[in-house]
């Protein structure tokens, strides 16, 4: 994985912010919150829907643990969230393993996930751990529209590859990036052998990309994995057994001696249970149908068996 992709997704998951502003609102907003000992576990989110899902998923898995929970979220960028946590001032955060060693370490190139944590681990604070990461991730895709999926017979579990002998006949999109890079045209071509009639640059997995695809103005598109619209339009995201996008697995980030034992094992059934498909539900029930993502977090926690 090149630095470019893990720099895609970090500007993708924290657009908008301006992290000098939210590094003066959100110290001022934790002080006096510097250890677990005031207010139990303060568990925190950056500046995205997903991320406020994830730590209410957290914050109710700890609480049916007994443990005293306080929120804070939707704080800033990464910029903000890894020094506050670095501090103490946050117990938790829900974080995105290749995004997260890019901030680290923009050169490592992982090839697995084991690899990554261990990456990770290697450049964090003294202070700091990673728990078990989930198989949820939120990451580049090469995904098709419903016709397209129709009419060649692609499902969930097609690849890539499976594209080799129709892709002359179909349109990608994507940003104009994606044109150029390996995680993009390059790679797709390299690594599965797969090469497209054309490409329409649009933007960033955003309303550009899911509605030319939704309009079969293009019949794939690089969308990200957990995007509401996947499953609203009946899109289908091939699989990427050569990890060519790399990874992106949820995985809790935490101020050592912030936990008690049973706090970390309760994350750690979060992360066992936790699955990308899942984790596109959740989100589409917050972001699509609007419910309030702390009952949806609970909701899915009585369902997991984790509350």
């Amino acid at each position: 994985m090149t630095s470019t992709t893990h720099i895609s997704r970090f500007i993708r998951r924290n657009r908008g912010a301006a992290a000098t502003f939210a590094l003066v609102a959100a110290t001022a907003l934790l002080a006096g919150c510097s250890s677990s000992d005031d207010k139990g576990v303060v568990v925190g989110s950056n500046n995205f829907p997903e991320s406020n899902l994830l730590a209410d998923i957290y914050g109710e898995a700890l609480k049916a643990k007994g443990i005293t929970v306080t929120y804070k979220p939707n704080i800033g960028s990464r910029e903000t969230t890894y020094g506050l946590i670095k501090n103490g001032s946050i117990s938790v955060l829900p974080e995105y393993n290749g995004a997260l060693l890019a901030y680290l370490d923009p050169k490592a190139t992982p090839k697995t996930t084991e690899a990554t944590t261990a990456a990770i681990k290697a450049k964090l604070g003294s202070k700091l751990t990673l728990l078990q990461p989930s198989s949820a991730q939120d990451k580049d895709s090469v995904t098709v529209n419903a016709a397209t999926a129709q009419k060649y017979n692609l499902t969930g579990k097609s690849s890539i590859a499976d594209l080799k002998g129709i892709a002359k006949g179909l349109v990608i999109g994507g940003s104009p990036e994606f044109q150029t890079r390996h995680q993009g045209l390059v790679g797709l071509k390299s690594v599965y052998g797969v090469d497209f009639k054309s490409f329409k640059a649009l933007d960033a997995g955003g309303p550009l990309t899911q509605a030319a695809l939704k309009k079969d103005a293009v019949q794939a598109a690089d969308v990200f994995t957990t995007d509401p619209t996947i499953s609203k339009e009946k899109f289908v995201v091939l699989q990427d057994p050569e990890n060519l996008f790399g990874f992106e697995n949820v995985q809790p980030l935490v101020h050592k001696g912030a936990l008690p034992q049973k706090g970390v094992d309760a994350l750690n059934a979060v992360s066992a249970k936790l699955d990308t498909a899942t984790l596109l539900d959740l989100d589409t029930q917050v972001q699509a149908q609007n419910k309030d993502p702390l009952d949806v977090a609970k909701a899915w926690l009585k369902s997991a068996g984790l509350s």
